[in-house]
């Protein structure tokens, strides 16, 4: 196809700035809803290229709409560009955001002959688990008249449908009584006790829940000093279960275990966020057909994976943004193994040559998939007649 050929063209004459761009994102990371630099050397390559941009969109300082064409057919590309506290770019944001770029100037070459309307919308803060970019976006109207949206995410191994599950982080506040430990500890109210009975209710509660569900934390306030009776202990957690419908059946149970921490030793409790969670991935069978047969095109297929095609793997917003349209979110591997997402070897893995082919490939694909989302006349009425 001329149209699948100009577009290869065109990200080919902007590929090494590209990878540039990936290789600069992974060298400064930001965490979420702080990433100044990431979002605005996004906004001046999109800007370059022709594409009308819009910065701090819906109140968000880092979010950002970039656009270009103006035919019916109007899809979404995702950019996240966080980093993970302590790590950096572990979980590759650098090379989704350069690729979710690279995708959209190849397809915005040819949008006006093939009735397209292109968007990059920039995400913050994806790796908060709560109240996230997306989340905020979709709810302040920055995804109104988009008719699907699609992002590449890299993994050790490229995966079509990765079986996302739904998530919600929030924090815990224990408030106890200071005091003397060695001398008055009978007159202190210890918060690190409440965490302590909160973490063994957790696991004994571990017995009883779904294999697919998932309980972990942080403590991230234990006490000041270990001869003084703690007053006042934190901590953040993250559960997730296979949909939001069993979330929220999970969720009272979890906070029952740390309402028994506070109960047991006197100390008062807040808990705060987990009011925005995260939802399962729903991923659209007409884009993932395409995206599949561009990937293979391009000399990517995608492996049988044996029980990682079943395995319920992350979390990620874009589920949110799944149930609002149809939407794509295929893993795009970087050959990282044994090294996996969220560790510091698969950080360093982020800008090697297999993660640089891997912003090709997953730009190249996504360009393609729109591409063919216009000149398929079913699916394009499918989509438009959705909004």
């Amino acid at each position: 196809m001329e149209a699948k050929s100009a577009a290869r063209e065109r990200f080919d004459s902007v590929r090494v700035k590209l990878i540039g761009l990936s290789h600069r994102i992974h060298a400064n990371p930001e965490v979420g809803f702080e990433e100044e630099k990431a979002s605005t050397w996004l906004c001046e390559a999109l800007n370059e290229s022709g594409f009308a941009v819009e910065k701090g969109i819906c109140d968000l300082p880092t979010a950002f709409r970039a656009r270009a064409g103006s035919g019916p057919l109007h899809i979404g590309i995702c950019a996240e560009y966080d980093c993970l506290p302590g790590i950096g770019h572990a979980c590759g944001h650098n090379i989704i955001a350069a690729s979710a770029v690279g995708a959209a100037l190849a397809a915005a070459t040819v949008a006006d002959e093939l009735g397209l309307t292109i968007s990059v919308i920039g995400t913050p803060a994806e790796e908060v688990c709560n109240a996230s970019g997306k989340i905020l976006l979709l709810e302040r109207g920055a995804f109104e008249g988009i008719h699907a949206a699609m992002m590449v995410h890299p993994a050790p191994f490229d995966m079509l449908r990765a079986k996302i599950i739904a998530a919600s982080m929030f924090e815990v506040q224990y408030t106890g009584k200071e005091s003397h430990a060695s001398a008055f500890p009978e007159l202190g109210v210890n918060a690190a006790d409440a965490l302590t009975i909160s973490q063994t209710a957790l696991g004994l509660l571990r017995q009883h829940i779904r294999s697919t569900d998932r309980i972990h934390g942080i403590v991230t306030n234990g006490g000041s000093a270990p001869n003084v009776v703690p007053a006042h202990t934190s901590a953040k957690y993250i559960i997730r279960s296979e949909t939001l419908d069993q979330l929220a059946e999970l969720r009272p149970r979890v906070y029952r275990c740390f309402e028994a921490g506070a109960l047991a030793t006197g100390s008062k409790i807040a808990i705060t966020g987990g009011d925005k969670p995260y939802a399962e991935m729903r991923h659209d069978e007409d884009m993932a057909t395409m995206y599949r047969m561009n990937s293979e095109a391009l000399g990517r297929p995608f492996p049988n994976l044996g029980e990682w095609e079943t395995r319920p793997t992350g979390s990620t917003d874009m589920g949110n943004i799944s149930r609002a349209m149809p939407s794509i979110h295929p893993m795009i591997g970087i050959n990282s193994l044994p090294a996996v997402n969220h560790q510091p070897e698969f950080a360093a893995h982020c800008v090697t040559p297999d993660a640089d082919k891997a912003l090709v490939d997953g730009a190249v694909a996504m360009a393609w998939t729109c591409i063919d989302l216009a000149a398929n006349r079913e699916v394009r009425e499918r989509l438009i007649a959705r909004r």
